[in-house]
């Protein structure tokens, strides 16, 4: 069915096929910018120059912009309550917080709490949270009342024991003292915010025991959300700039008193009256793949290590199971699939071989493998916990198996993570009430529903049990500086069971450091600020300008990614799960000739006073590279295997890591020395007053 044209239509046709062929020829005349503002102003209804504002900051200072992006770019905070003054950016705080996770809001909120007038929290992200935002919130403490419903037996001399051996007896003894008596105060405190916690406690995946506290809705960010809230209500009194990283510690006399940063291209100077608290997570980026944010580089807790601050077993490095594989040359982060799927899940490959040459070719289905042909080596090795061993045991146990040839994807490196059991016992809506939201994402990552097929998983690097030295009282060596959660070393020793990095990081913040940081105030001299118009603070801006500039005149001709690579491979392969003497020499080695490499040959490209990732990405990789070979020189003096260190050299008949308790019961610290001079070890012991060293036992 066609409509005609109406003759007006007709004749308008007409009149444009006329005039085709001169309109064609001609090329109209372009308007100037100054023509097309004035038309703008005339006609256009929103091009009003009152909306318009300065930027004041960045390379385009000066110019004008729409108020709506003038104010992106200069970074409203997203928690009510901060206002950063970009002309006049230097602050006066009683406690200054490096680090909005977890840990870092925690510590900010108790020292509110405890007197403190004016507390600033920094983060570097955009956002607040960390990694807390993807735990599964679960959090470790003896509860009598919710335990009792259920008939759960504990104690806090249950929990400690367990804690400390779960740690191969390399933890802080008091401190895991007071971290496991104390734990339940810690959920206590978070009720009284409004986070709601189950009533229903359950065994988070390597816990060991029935005493994992979960919220009502089962993510760490629903403690973020509490925390946000509280500070919203604090009327300014703790405010929070994001998008704004440390560049260096203030000294004076010894004693640390802030910080310089960068609010993207802005200098900040933050001066802390009372005391600088570290809270910026682990180091496991070191290794370019693994399951922590990108942007998780413990970049502030290595600065403190070069100021004077001990650095503690940083060889402890835990590896994850249940990881999605690489999949690819590519890929620059690693998925974590939560460990609360072993406890439903078995961990298996096929007994024979021709059977994982014909799933590798796509030949077979796992499916297609007979039970009797499935070897669930946990549950064959470790009887008494399966598939719920902790992540050192579980992690190993897989590279073993991979390493015999009997993984099961095309790399090689796989193993399976299967639910056929767990469905036929409880049924697909259980299961999938459960972990739903988990099985969604794995079959969008990798096109295979863990409904119908078991998942694919392999060990990744995911936290790290070294860290800044501290004392009982959370301080660092250097006087009035503090660090928390995983940027310390002290509470899981050689090996951290699962539940219990919120348990630490938010006892850390909430008991320990409101009461020691007024001890040591009590016992010092109240000093004024510090002036940065000193010949020390020139010496540390004039180092810190140095270093960029050299970076972005280098000119090479390998991306910083390409050589965090190089690092990664190195790491992963000579100071990943296994070592040996003769790997972890050849990783000082190779590290050494990568740093000259990365000096020599590195492109930066970007100006300094713009915000520029790339630079920022290559100040951390030079602070990688130094902290990578302190691991492996770490490792290398350490000739026993434990927890998350494990040599090959020191196993037992059966594969298990095998301690020596007569010469390694103390904690390694580090002191650095400088650029190209070896790190001191100092040695401290640990005294066990409550439990007595032995070997961990999963088979009885």
């Amino acid at each position: 069915m066609s409509f005609p044209y109406t003759e007006e239509m007709m004749e308008s046709v007409k009149k444009v096929e006329a005039t085709r062929a001169a309109r064609m020829a001609a090329e109209p005349r372009r308007m100037t910018a100054e023509e097309k503002d004035a038309l703008l102003e005339q006609y256009h209804p929103d091009y009003n120059l009152s909306s318009f504002a300065e930027i004041i900051v960045g390379p385009n200072k000066g110019e004008k912009a729409p108020k709506e992006l003038v104010e992106l770019l200069q970074a409203k905070s997203r928690v009510q309550g901060m206002t950063l003054d970009l002309a006049h950016p230097d602050y006066d705080v009683d406690v200054l917080v490096i680090g909005g996770g977890g840990s870092g809001l925690a510590t900010a909120i108790a020292a509110y709490q405890a007197g403190a007038k004016k507390v600033i929290v920094i983060e570097k992200l955009g956002y607040l949270g960390g990694s807390t935002n993807v735990s599964e919130g679960a959090l470790n403490a003896v509860d009598p009342k919710r335990q009792g419903k259920q008939g759960i037996e504990d104690s806090f001399e249950k929990f400690y024991d367990q804690t400390m051996k779960g740690g191969h007896n390399k933890g802080n003894p008091e401190l895991v003292k007071y971290l496991t008596q104390n734990s339940m105060k810690s959920v206590e405190w978070l009720e009284s915010m409004g986070v709601k916690f189950k009533d229903e406690i359950g065994t988070a995946t390597g816990a060991l025991w029935q005493r994992s506290h979960y919220p009502a809705t089962p993510s760490g960010n629903t403690y973020i959300r509490s925390f946000e809230q509280v500070i919203k209500d604090t009327n300014g009194a703790i405010q929070v700039l994001t998008d704004t990283a440390a560049t260096d510690l203030l000294q004076d006399k010894g004693r640390i008193t802030g910080v310089t940063a960068k609010h993207f291209d802005q200098k900040v100077i933050l001066n802390a009256k009372d005391g600088v608290v570290i809270a910026t997570g682990g180091y496991g980026n070191v290794f370019f793949l693994s399951t922590n944010a990108m942007a998780s580089n413990g970049s502030a807790a290595f600065q403190c290590y070069r100021k004077g601050a001990g650095f503690a077993n940083p060889c402890f490095t835990q590896i994850h199971p249940t990881c999605i594989p690489v999949h690819g040359d590519q890929q620059s982060k690693l998925t974590l699939m939560s460990e609360s799927l072993r406890n439903d899940g078995r961990i298996w490959v096929p007994k024979k071989l021709e059977d994982v040459k014909a799933i590798r070719s796509g030949a077979k289905k796992p499916s297609d493998i007979a039970e009797e042909d499935r070897d669930y080596y946990l549950e064959r090795r470790y009887p008494a916990f399966g598939n719920l061993v902790p992540r050192d045991v579980a992690s190993r146990a897989a590279k073993e198996r991979c390493d015999a040839g009997f993984g099961v994807n095309e790399t090689g490196l796989a193993v399976f993570l299967d639910f056929k059991t767990a469905i036929e016992r409880l049924g697909k809506d259980i299961i999938k009430q459960r972990y739903g939201n988990l099985f969604d994402m794995y079959e969008e990552i990798t096109d295979v529903s863990p409904y119908e097929q078991p998942m694919q998983i392999f060990p990744a690097v995911h936290y790290t049990m070294g860290g800044i030295w501290v004392d009982y009282n959370l301080m660092t060596t250097i006087p009035g500086l503090y660090a928390i959660g995983e940027a310390n070393f002290s509470d899981h020793g050689a090996n951290r069971l699962g539940a219990s990095a919120l348990m630490q990081g938010l006892a850390d913040g909430y008991f320990v450091l409101p009461y020691t940081i007024g001890d040591y105030l009590s016992h010092k001299i109240q000093a004024p600020k510090v002036k940065t118009d000193t010949k020390a603070f020139d010496q540390a801006e004039k180092e810190v300008k140095e270093k960029i500039a050299k970076l972005l005149s280098i000119g090479g001709k390998q991306s910083v990614d390409d050589i965090h690579k190089k690092l990664g491979h190195i790491m992963w392969e000579n100071v990943g799960m296994a070592r040996t003497k003769e790997s972890l020499e050849k990783a000082i080695t190779e590290i050494q000739a990568l740093r000259k490499e990365f000096w020599k040959d590195v492109k930066v490209v970007g100006k300094e006073n713009d915000f520029n990732v790339e630079l920022e990405k290559a100040l951390r990789l030079a602070d990688f590279l130094e902290l990578g070979e302190l691991m492996a020189r770490d490792a290398l003096n350490r000739e026993e295997s434990c927890g998350g260190h494990f040599r090959t050299e020191h196993q037992t008949e059966e594969g298990e890591a095998k301690r020596d308790d007569e010469h390694f019961v103390y904690a390694a610290v580090w002191e650095y020395k400088g650029e190209d001079a070896a790190p001191e070890l100092t040695k401290e012991p640990l005294n066990f007053e409550f439990v007595h060293p032995a070997q961990r036992n999963y088979k009885d």
